[in-house]
C-alpha cells in the first residue's frame, strides 16, 4: 500500500522530529548525510529499475529515509548499517515494512555473498554511500564478485565523474578503469547539498553502474592488469614504464615493460593516463609471455 509521502522521512520536518526525539548525534567518522529529498529518492528507485521481483542491498540506510521507498518498490531489502545508535530509530521510522532486513555491521567486513545466498530474487545495490569509504565499498562489491544486476549510488560528484571518464581526461584513473572493467557506468542525476542533512560540502551525483554480463575486455590475468593500472596512476607524473618499475607489486624488467610497448605500438615515454581498458588487458597480456 502506497504511504502518505508527507509522513515520509523525506520530509525535512519529519526528519529533524525524528533526530530531535531520539538525541540523535551525527557522526563525522561514519559520512552522515541523510536525504530529505523525495524527488531524488524516486529518481535512484527509478534508476534502478526496483521491482517487487528484487532484493535490494542497501549501505548505509542512515535514519532509514530511502529504506522506506525501497521497502515499498523491492521484494525485500537488507540494510547495513554500520552506527549501533540508529538501531532503536528503525523500530520507528520502519515499524510499517515488513520486509526490510536491518543489520548492524561495517559493510567492509559483511560476507555479502553469505548475507544474499538463498535469495532467487534478482540483487540490486543502492545506496545513499559515505563519500570517505566510497572506492572501497565499489571496489569490494565488485572485487568479490558479488551477483548484483546493478548498482545505483549517490556518491560525490567528482567521483562519479572520475567512474564514467575515458583516456586523456584529467578525471581518467584506476577508479574509471575498474568501474569500467565490471559495469557500465550512467550518471542519473546531480544533486545539490540542500537535498541534505547535515548539508555537504560538495556537489552529488547518483550514478548507475550496470553489471556486465561478461567483461568488456579479455584479459589472461585480471589481478595483474589491475597491479599495472594501479602502478601507472600512483605516479601521475612519470611515464607508465617508470610506474610499473618503481611498483613494488610488480617484477617486470625496463626491457620487457619497453618490448611489450614498442609492440603495441606505444612510445616508452607513454603515460598510463593515454592508455585504454583494451590497452592495459593488451599489455599484461605481454607482459606475462615475457616471463
Amino acid at each position: 500500500m502506497e504511504k502518505d509521502n508527507s509522513k515520509k522521512l523525506s520530509n525535512p520536518q519529519v526528519t529533524i522530529d525524528i533526530i530531535k526525539k531520539y538525541d540523535f548525534a551525527f557522526q563525522k567518522r561514519f559520512g552522515q548525510n541523510f536525504l530529505i529529498d523525495g524527488r531524488v529518492i524516486d529518481k535512484i528507485i527509478a534508476a534502478a529499475e526496483i521491482t517487487k521481483e528484487d532484493t535490494v542491498l542497501e549501505i548505509g540506510p542512515g535514519i532509514g529515509t530511502m529504506t522506506q521507498y525501497l521497502a515499498e518498490a523491492a521484494g525485500q531489502v537488507i540494510a547495513v548499517e554500520i552506527d549501533k545508535n540508529l538501531l532503536p530509530i528503525y523500530e520507528e521510522t520502519l515499524a510499517d515494512y515488513d520486509n526490510v532486513t536491518i543489520i548492524n555491521n561495517d559493510i567492509l567486513k559483511v560476507d555479502i555473498h553469505e548475507l544474499i545466498k538463498g535469495k532467487a530474487q534478482k540483487v540490486k545495490v543502492v545506496a545513499n554511500l559515505p563519500y570517505y569509504i566510497t572506492t572501497p565499498i565499489i571496489m569490494g562489491l565488485f572485487e568479490n564478485h558479488i551477483p548484483a544486476e546493478s548498482i545505483t549510488v549517490m556518491v560525490q560528484k567528482e567521483v562519479a565523474d572520475r567512474m564514467q571518464s575515458g583516456p586523456g581526461s584529467k578525471d581518467y584513473g584506476a577508479l574509471s578503469l575498474a568501474v569500467q572493467y565490471y559495469a557500465k557506468p550512467y550518471i542519473v542525476a546531480n544533486v545539490p547539498p540542500n537535498c541534505f542533512m547535515p548539508r555537504p560540502n560538495v556537489g552529488s551525483a547518483v550514478i548507475r553502474l550496470t553489471s556486465w554480463e561478461e567483461p568488456p575486455v579479455a584479459v589472461k590475468d585480471e589481478k595483474l592488469m589491475f597491479k599495472l593500472i594501479r602502478a601507472s596512476f600512483n605516479q601521475r607524473r612519470k611515464t607508465l614504464q617508470n610506474g610499473i618499475n618503481n611498483s613494488p607489486d610488480l617484477s617486470f624488467s625496463k626491457e620487457q615493460v619497453v618490448n611489450a610497448l614498442r609492440e603495441m605500438g606505444l612510445s616508452e615515454s607513454v603515460r598510463g593516463e593515454a592508455l585504454s581498458l583494451e590497452q592495459f588487458a593488451r599489455l599484461s597480456d605481454l607482459l606475462i609471455e615475457q616471463k
